[in-house]
């Protein structure tokens, strides 16, 4: 599965898919900061919490010329109806192959006690305007939410 990035580390390219099913690609976040959350599954209570806080810090993070990903294991349907119900203003990836979650945070293995099925660790990465961790979060429990002043503090420095 490989190694967490961690600060210092190169991001990893990927070609992910947003809920228009348009691909993105790591060249494309390039140029400004930009702050990737993978988390583990669409309307779920962690998650549906962690993406409407970044909807309404989305104003803080602008200011710090930063653009928020949030990516998750789900495809792009389930990902734009959860978009949606929740008025999501940033775009939401679909890593449906576990991929780039995989180089990235990693993945819960047999998540919710289901063999087989892989969902992204919640992590949070932030990259500088080259593509360089500058900031790596990664946690195994699936409750546990970034801390949004540190990533506020991490991007104004």
């Amino acid at each position: 599965m490989g190694t967490p990035l961690q600060k210092g580390d190169t991001a990893p390219d990927f070609i992910l898919y947003d809920t228009d099913k348009k691909p993105v690609t790591l060249e494309d976040v390039r140029g400004k900061k930009a702050v990737l959350a993978f988390f583990p599954g669409a309307f779920t209570n962690g998650c549906t919490r962690e993406m409407c806080t970044f909807r309404d810090q989305l104003a803080e993070f602008n200011k710090l010329d930063s653009q928020v990903y949030g990516i998750s294991v789900d495809g792009p349907a389930a990902n734009k109806a959860f978009t949606e119900q929740n008025n999501l203003n940033f775009p939401i990836l679909s890593d449906f192959s576990r991929d780039v979650s995989k180089k990235y945070g990693g993945v819960h293995e047999d998540f919710w006690g289901i063999k087989g099925y892989e969902a992204a660790k919640r992590s949070v990465f932030v990259l500088d305007e080259n593509g360089t961790v500058v900031y790596s979060w990664i946690t195994d429990n699936p409750g546990e939410l970034p801390d949004f002043d540190e990533l506020r503090g991490v991007l104004r420095t």
